[in-house]
């Protein structure tokens, strides 16, 4: 996986003399709270401490992703530790691109996203004045659909606001208005972006930030956020902190209607509610709510974040961030109790992704595996009561997956294994054998379950559909 440079990190790389003591002199403003994007925005993304993006591990948290048989893996996804060079702050998200172009969306989303919200969660500190200009500014840009439903967003929660400012703490405030402002002018970024074509491709985000014990989530699309926690027994409990925004929800299928926007699902799949443009039979997205896909933002698609909060407590442990990949064939429940039984910490991800694909290949063998990606949050990285199966670690590899000073060491992966890294005979039989099972199951035909297709499908015309089969051709004949 490449990084994708913002617009605020143009130059990701000195050209003269002259950039590189400006990069040096910045680095002594490293632990200033307001300098953090000043010093990050020229730098690669890559050499930020503490920012993660492929397969591993660190004491608070776990990645992986794995590409599914579709073709491209189009799924992205982030942990970025002493966010905003605040040293109890960490920023995580997951983003399942889709369409032609959806994996260089979802990648550019992973990579600016983050930089925004630091600027905007920065400049919503720092006065009401500049608060002021930035709303002004960011009204102007946004188109008469964008701008509607911001004020509909608003005007539906405006008689809540009050009791938010009096029930939530001044955190939840600022980030909320900090990730409504990133969403949009991410999505503006994506509209006027050059290389890359956005027209039919798009990515769902949920991200959250996590500072001290406050939590706020901003999601779009049917990416799920779900805390796994303690109850009174002392087994883990699973909460969903999001809602799939998808067209089968009311609210969001009356919205699209509204804008003439058509909501149905295709025959062979009733339970995929999808939406469609007025008068054409595409692009039959399967979300309500998107980074990108400007074909439907006229006809009620929106990047518009729905913005949550939560009070952690010392029963709440870890929080799964996952495409849905993974939630379209495992439970909530099932999902923390594939992490709570992972024999590592390191490990919880790649357990989680290693589960669904094969329910994916139980469930439904005829279809071909989604791509997927979790990022696991460990809300105690001191607690050792998590994941703690013992009789799945034998006592040689525990000790070689600590260091002197007890800090976890990042787990083997496809992506990051050092140049000097002997495989043992062990290591290379599993590896042979996962190959193997992977190229047998690639081997199988079936049927894609896309997120967005182009055309409805052709159905054997009968005499009630003939009429309707008819018009569709001409639809395609036309493009």
């Amino acid at each position: 996986m490449g990084s994708c440079f913002s617009s605020e990190s143009r130059s990701p790389f000195p050209t003269s003399s002259s950039d590189v003591r400006k990069r040096k002199n910045s680095k002594k403003r490293q632990g200033s709270q307001g300098s953090s994007f000043e010093h990050w925005k020229g730098e690669p993304l890559h050499r930020i401490p503490g920012r993660m993006f492929m397969n591993g591990s660190s004491q608070a948290a776990s990645l992986f992703t794995q590409q599914g048989k579709k073709g491209t893996n189009q799924d992205a996804m982030i942990v970025w530790e002493n966010f905003c060079s605040r040293k109890d702050t960490i920023f995580c998200g997951v983003f399942d691109g889709h369409g032609p172009f959806g994996h260089m969306v979802a990648k550019k989303v992973r990579d600016s996203l983050p930089l925004k919200l630091s600027a905007t969660w920065e400049l919503n500190a720092s006065g009401e004045e500049v608060l002021k200009e930035i709303s002004f500014n960011a009204a102007e840009s946004m188109n008469s659909e964008e701008a509607t439903f911001a004020s509909a967003d608003e005007e539906s929660r405006a008689s809540v606001d009050a009791e938010e400012t009096e029930k939530y703490p001044e955190i939840f405030q600022t980030l909320k208005e900090s990730f409504l402002k990133a969403f949009s002018v991410m999505d503006r970024e994506l509209k006027m972006h050059p290389s890359i074509d956005c027209f039919c491709s798009g990515t769902t985000a949920v991200t959250l930030v996590k500072q001290g014990r406050d939590l706020v989530i901003g999601n779009v699309g049917d990416s799920r956020a779900v805390l796994g926690m303690r109850d009174k027994d002392d087994s883990l409990v699973a909460v969903q902190l999001t809602v799939d925004l998808k067209p089968s929800l009311p609210a969001e299928a009356e919205r699209i209607r509204k804008c003439k926007g058509r909501v149905f699902a295709l025959q062979d799949e009733p339970e995929v509610a999808r939406v469609w443009l007025p008068n054409y039979d595409s692009p039959g997205l399967a979300m309500a709510r998107a980074f990108g896909d400007f074909c439907l933002k006229d006809f009620g698609l929106i990047s518009v974040p729905e913005i949550s909060y939560r009070r952690l407590s010392e029963k709440d442990e870890f929080i799964v961030l996952a495409t849905d990949g993974i939630w379209d064939v495992l439970s909530n429940k099932e999902v923390v109790d594939i992490i709570g039984t992972a024999p590592r910490r390191s490990w919880a991800a790649r357990t989680l992704v290693e589960a669904a694909v094969r329910a994916w290949k139980y469930k439904y063998p005829t279809s071909k595996v989604d791509d997927c990606a979790v990022v696991c949050l460990f809300l105690d990285s001191d607690s050792q009561k998590l994941l703690c199966s013992a009789s799945r670690i034998n006592s040689k590899s525990e000790e070689s997956s600590v260091v002197e000073d007890g800090t976890s060491v990042l787990e083997r992966s496809g992506t990051c294994r050092a140049s000097n890294e002997q495989v043992s005979a062990s290591e290379e039989k599993e590896i042979d054998a996962f190959a193997e099972s992977e190229r047998e199951w690639s081997a199988l035909e079936g049927v894609s379950r896309v997120n967005t297709l182009l055309n409805l499908p052709r159905f054997v015309p009968t005499a009630t559909a003939k009429a309707d089969d008819d018009h569709g051709t001409s639809i395609r004949r036309r493009k």
